[in-house]
């Protein structure tokens, strides 16, 4: 381990550590979340449905892109993690990294969601790539910056409550803004063709305003690791370990139902009509759980809310396969609770994981939130890539066909992926968490020792 001089600090473009974030900030913070969660619904739920069941390509084909696409960024999310806590340019090394992001996310994003009629998977391979490797610019500095905005144990929690209350915003926009226009005809300005181009246009427009509004971080490293040492450290932070674990599982569990709730509404209860109102229904009570996650958390603690809410999240799914054709009643109860306990999966883990950055700058003397958020990131999007990659390669092997009329156990074997093989994955994941070592006594422990240094 070397020292180094850092960097004098700027006051006037720095926020002073342990003061509360004011609200203007919030808001200037949380803005870029709205598109950029607007791109990430349609690339996860709508883009496999549009170049399966619009474009007709096979579902295996797609799957099969969309996995390979997933597999770039074991690369490319550590790269730019260890790049954005490394380089320190004058502009700030979060700000700088999240502003060269936005343009290459902007036209990926828009190519991908406005293909040629005779698009093939490598189309997908090919702008999914690019769109991954701007994302990821994007989205890594971005998190890291809010981890670090925040130091306090519940300041993380509405900090996170409010970035995520902005990405159900743009959820709900992803949702009505194509289903509203309707994407059948896979010509002209379909829905996800003009869901491209408002993420193109307003991506760059909002995080303009982050840039200029928000102020860098102060930097609270005393000291610089070498990669060979940040990675032993990283092994070693067991509460990070066990969170990102638990993390990876519940992403399973939640990836899978999202790949597959257009195919079971339409399919298995036949109702294609209420896709819409079902998905936008679920993701605005998702908005609603938001608070009552923070709300929780000040009481039993965040790891203990989570838990919690899992729990709660498999008594729900357990009888979504059970219902009957036409049951979009019941599945809509089913859509209420889970969409409320949505709220807790986006806003508690992301704050918990600003608590085991604590850990790792303690013991090493560096404050990597980069690359932590990076293995973060990528545990993220393995996880929605499994519930492609895997699950309809398996659905397929059991006669399910999108659209098809597929027979009983083809309808069957997608109701089983839909709802109960989550339920396998929460369950591990709460196993994980229940005990979890970091709460706030200790998180408060952690910060006075970083700022006694």
């Amino acid at each position: 381990m070397t020292v180094t001089n850092e960097p004098k600090v700027r006051r006037d473009r720095n926020r002073e550590p342990s003061a509360q974030v004011p609200l203007g900030q919030l808001l200037a913070y949380a803005l870029p979340a709205i598109p950029l969660a607007a791109l990430t619904l349609p690339l996860y739920v709508l883009v496999p449905t549009f170049y399966t069941e619009t474009l007709g390509l096979p579902l295996a084909s797609v799957g099969f892109a969309l996995l390979i696409v997933r597999l770039f960024d074991a690369v490319n999310d550590p790269v730019i993690g260890w790049a954005g806590d490394r380089f320190r340019p004058s502009t700030g090394r979060r700000r700088t990294l999240f502003a060269l992001g936005l343009p290459l996310t902007a036209i990926a994003a828009f190519m991908l969601f406005a293909p040629p009629v005779d698009a093939t998977p490598l189309w997908i391979i090919g702008w999914g790539l690019l769109l991954s490797l701007g994302y990821t610019m994007a989205l890594i500095p971005f998190s890291a910056w809010g981890a670090e905005l925040a130091d306090d144990y519940h300041g993380r929690a509405r900090l996170a409550a409010w970035r995520e209350g902005f990405t159900l915003a743009g959820t709900l926009l992803a949702i009505a803004l194509p289903f509203s226009i309707g994407f059948a005809n896979p010509e002209g300005w379909h829905g996800l063709a003009v869901m491209g181009l408002m993420i193109a246009l307003l991506l760059p427009l909002f995080g303009l305003v982050t840039i200029v509004a928000v102020p860098e971080p102060i930097e609270r490293s005393r000291s610089r690791v070498t990669l060979l040492e940040g990675l032993g450290h990283l092994v070693r932070n067991k509460p990070f370990l066990r969170l990102i674990a638990a993390f990876f599982l519940n992403g399973v569990a939640n990836g899978i139902p999202a790949t597959l709730f257009l195919y079971f509404v339409s399919d298995r209860l036949g109702a294609p009509e209420a896709r819409g109102p079902l998905l936008f229904l679920y993701f605005l009570c998702g908005l609603v759980g938001v608070p009552l996650a923070t709300w929780t958390a000040r009481r039993l603690g965040k790891h203990r809310a989570w838990c919690l809410a899992m729990l709660a999240a498999c008594v729900a799914f357990a009888p979504a396969p059970l219902l009957p054709e036409g049951g979009v009643i019941g599945f809509a109860l089913i859509c209420v609770v889970t969409g409320l306990l949505l709220g807790f999966d986006l806003a508690l883990p992301p704050a918990i994981q600003a608590d085991v950055i604590d850990v790792d700058t303690a013991a090493s003397g560096e404050q990597r939130s980069g690359v932590y958020f990076a293995a973060w990131s990528l545990a993220t999007k393995l996880a929605l890539a499994a519930g492609v990659g895997i699950v309809f390669p398996v659905i397929s092997i059991f006669g399910f066909t999108p659209g098809s009329g597929s027979g009983g156990t083809g309808l069957f074997a997608l109701a089983v992926a839909y709802a109960w093989a989550p339920i396998a994955a929460k369950l591990a994941a709460v196993a994980l968490m229940w005990n979890f070592p970091l709460d706030e006594a200790r998180q408060i422990a952690l910060r006075a020792e970083i700022d006694a240094r």
